[in-house]
């Protein structure tokens, strides 16, 4: 496996003496009301309201300003002092905003973060070990009887779907503009976007290249969904859609049309490895010497920081136990080999794209 340096450094070495490990350890044992707690200080307010207070604030001044119990307000502070994310003046009994607690209130990935893991994962991951000995989701019953959570996603719950498509789109929309330039730098005028979801990318492209032509390719639902998303925008006449079933390897990709660029963002993810390479076996065969593939990816390996590694490598258990069962996201290496299997290759990789952890495979058809 080929890591980017940091991580190598990271993930190669033994990097905690046994003290902080074992903190560690006592910190996963209680993940799941670490989370809740975490996501709880947020939703009272009491993270906001520490960092308005210029003195800090005691128990009962919380208790007042949430309404919520006396007891209540002790469990929650006392264990987010042990969590720190708050720290206190044990002479006043005063607490403060910790700079953990900063993190948790004002970072907009973190905020995305706990919304889809709470509302869209929480419950899901309970029988992970089942998704993971079956290769199925089975954590996707309680929401509905669908084999994958792309079928089920236009009639799953609105705070559901909000949570998943704030943070579906966090992870790309900081990308869009790089991705453009990127992708329009040689020229070339209609792109299909596969996986095109509720049409956001093809929005942005046609507000960005006045004469661009977007087709999306994705299932039949989703395209309604997109033709709400996409009505009234300026660029609606230039966004068109065409239903396809990609788990189908009999169903082809269209054809009515020569496509400069063929667009593949944070799409690969949702698919195992044979399903991938049936994929891009599919569209190499509507390709030629002048149109390129771009896949957008946010490939763990090539994480410049840990934490960014780390939020993928968690990601990957949504798609095992929500999403479909059988795929993750994926390092360079893996994806190379499948981009090979299905007689393409890769002719450039732009990295750091957006807010730095998505690449761009640029790929061409084998000769």
């Amino acid at each position: 496996m080929t890591l980017f340096p940091e991580l190598e450094k990271a993930y190669s070495k033994e990097q905690f003496s046994a003290k902080t490990a074992q903190q560690l350890a006592h910190l996963y044992s209680w993940g799941p009301v670490v989370f809740q707690v975490s996501r709880l200080m947020r939703k009272y307010g009491i993270l906001q309201m520490l960092h308005d207070s210029d003195n800090g604030l005691t128990a009962s001044e919380i208790v007042s300003r949430t309404g919520l119990s006396d007891y209540a307000v002790k469990c929650l502070m006392e264990a987010s002092l042990t969590m720190h994310v708050v720290l206190i003046d044990a002479a006043s009994d005063t607490y403060r905003l910790a700079k953990v607690g900063w993190f948790l209130l004002q970072d907009e990935l973190i905020s995305a973060d706990i919304d889809f893991n709470h509302d869209v994962n929480y419950e899901g991951w309970f029988v992970l070990d089942k998704s993971l000995e079956e290769g199925r989701p089975a954590g996707l019953k309680h929401f509905g009887d669908w084999p994958t959570i792309y079928e089920g996603l236009s009639s799953l719950p609105p705070q559901v779907q909000q949570s998943w498509f704030g943070f579906d789109h966090y992870y790309s929309d900081h990308s869009f503009d790089e991705a453009v330039d990127i992708i329009f730098r040689e020229g070339g005028k209609h792109l299909l976007d596969v996986g095109g979801n509720t049409g956001k990318f093809a929005r942005f492209v046609t507000e960005r290249v006045a004469d661009a032509e977007v087709t999306i390719c994705d299932l039949k639902q989703q395209l309604g969904m997109m033709r709400e998303q996409t009505r009234g925008h300026v660029g609606e006449s230039r966004i068109h859609g065409y239903g396809m079933n990609l788990l189908d390897e009999s169903d082809a990709f269209p054809t009515a049309a020569h496509y400069d660029v063929i667009w593949m963002s944070q799409f690969l993810d949702c698919f195992g490895e044979s399903e991938i390479v049936s994929i891009l076996r599919r569209a190499a065969q509507i390709m030629d010497d002048s149109n390129r593939l771009y896949i957008m990816e946010t490939l763990w390996d090539r994480q410049k920081y840990t934490p960014a590694a780390f939020c993928l490598a968690m990601t990957s258990l949504y798609f095992t136990a929500l999403a479909n069962g059988n795929s993750k996201m994926y390092n360079t290496d893996d994806m190379t080999r499948l981009i090979q299997e299905a007689g393409l290759e890769i002719e450039a990789i732009h990295d750091a794209i957006g807010m730095g952890g998505h690449s761009i495979l640029v790929c061409k058809k084998k000769q």
